[in-house]
């Protein structure tokens, strides 16, 4: 895939992927690092950027459980994975078209 394609296929994405995480964020508590520079759950970026990867690279959406990747921190420190039940977080949406 091009990058100018891939661009636009994520600009076209972008703001479903946002609604989706940040929906999933609702009662979850800031990542709790000192070093955080967001107020962000833990896990948030990483769930963004694996959603957003897998609809630019599928079109569609993921069914069932996914882990997330291990991430680092803003020190360079581990972050687990964790498990996603898309079915769950993604109940009432759809793909634009």
């Amino acid at each position: 895939m091009e990058s100018d394609e891939r661009n636009q296929i994520e600009q076209h994405y972008q703001p479903l992927v946002e609604a989706i995480v940040e929906r999933w964020a609702i009662g979850k508590p800031p990542n709790p690092s000192p070093f955080s520079t967001s107020s962000k759950p833990s896990g948030y970026f990483r769930l963004r950027d694996y959603l957003l990867n897998y609809l630019v690279t599928h079109q569609a959406f993921p069914a069932g459980v996914h882990a997330m990747p291990e991430g680092r921190d803003i020190q360079g420190n581990i972050e687990p994975s964790f498990p996603i039940d898309f079915n769950e977080i993604l109940k009432g949406f759809t793909l634009p078209k």
